[in-house]
């Protein structure tokens, strides 16, 4: 899809994500991976139902990481809660069956980690707005936006809010 014209005064969230797509979490400043671990991710079909595909891996703590304590490295892998984290809710009950065949919904959260922002957008993918707090003054303070084939050219549809801090 082509550049994502600017908006001003919004957020823009993503709630699903094509077959193919490949995001990478960052860990929080104070935390760092394993070494050897991956931080990235992808939407693969399995059993004709999108689904993201982890690599095991964990953002711990700098200070335990660089311990040389093997009982402090002990205790924090056993953690139960890390291993047995639930994905967060995918809201693929609101997807159509052609969607949940080819889009991913919102990727699991990870404990001191965040995904790193995606700016490359697929035909298909719909872009959710809302208004910063204070810029809501005009209905409506959220809306969509989705990448389109039209004619044979790539289009993003129009964006039916405005954000604004008039008064």
């Amino acid at each position: 899809c082509p550049a994502l014209p600017g908006t001003e005064f919004a957020d823009v969230t993503v709630e699903t994500y094509p077959l193919g797509t490949r995001l990478y979490y960052e860990c929080d400043s104070g935390y760092a991976r394993r070494s050897g671990q991956y931080l990235g991710i992808r939407c693969q079909s399995i059993q004709q139902v999108a689904s993201w595909v982890y690599k095991e891996f964990e953002c711990i703590d700098e200070k335990i990481l660089l311990s040389t304590a093997p009982t402090m490295e002990l205790d924090f892998t056993q953690k139960p809660e890390r291993k047995t984290q639930s994905p967060a809710p995918q809201k693929q009950e609101n997807l159509s069956e052609f969607d949940q065949r080819d889009f991913c919904g919102p990727p699991k959260t990870i404990p001191h980690a965040s995904l790193s922002l995606n700016t490359q957008y697929y035909v298909g993918q719909v872009l959710h707005f809302k208004c910063q707090s204070g810029y809501d003054k005009r209905p409506p303070t959220s809306g969509t936006r989705r990448c389109r084939k039209v004619n044979g050219k790539i289009i993003w549809t129009s964006l039916d809010m405005r954000c604004t801090n008039d008064s």
